[in-house]
C-alpha cells in the first residue's frame, strides 16, 4: 500500500499531500537554505514532482527564484514555508517539519563545507553535492 503524508503551512490555508516515499532526506547547509529558513540547517525531504499534490489554496502560495536552480515556495497568508522545486534535478524538497506523519531519516549533509552548526552524526557530509546532483562528490570527515 502506498503511504500518503499530509502537511500544511503554519495558518493551514495551504494543504499538500506526498505520496510514496522520498528520494532521499538529510540536512542542506548552504547558505541559501539557512538563510531562507531562519536557522543554522534545513531539513530536507526530496519527492519526485508527480508525488507532490497542492489539495488546498493553491491560490495562497508565492514563489522567489532567487536564481533558476530552485523555486522556494510559501503561503501569502502566513508566510509558512512550504517547499523549494529544483528543476534542474527533477525533485521536490518538501521541508520535513510541514509532514508531521513522515518518520525523518536523513541519510546525508550537503554543502557541509559553509556548515555553521557542526552536527555529530555518521552521516555523509557532502561537501557540496553529490555528483549525481551534479556536485563534485567530495565527501568531508565527520
Amino acid at each position: 500500500m502506498t503511504k500518503t503524508h499530509k502537511g500544511s503551512c503554519f495558518c493551514g490555508a495551504v494543504s499538500i499531500t506526498v505520496t510514496g516515499e522520498p528520494v532521499a532526506m538529510g540536512y542542506c547547509h548552504c547558505a541559501s537554505c539557512r538563510h531562507w529558513s531562519a536557522g543554522p540547517v534545513n531539513a530536507f525531504t526530496l519527492w519526485k514532482p508527480d508525488a507532490v499534490k497542492i489539495t488546498a489554496g493553491a491560490e495562497h502560495i508565492g514563489t522567489y527564484n532567487k536564481t533558476p536552480r530552485s523555486s522556494r515556495k510559501w503561503c501569502k497568508t502566513c508566510g509558512g514555508h512550504l517547499m523549494t522545486e529544483h528543476p534542474a534535478i527533477r525533485l521536490v524538497d518538501v521541508y520535513a517539519a510541514i509532514l508531521p506523519t513522515l518518520e525523518f531519516k536523513p541519510r546525508e549533509h550537503l554543502h557541509y563545507q559553509e556548515v555553521v552548526l557542526r552536527m555529530a552524526d555518521s552521516l555523509a557530509k557532502h561537501k557540496d553535492l553529490p555528483k549525481t546532483a551534479g556536485g563534485s562528490g567530495v565527501l568531508l570527515p565527520s
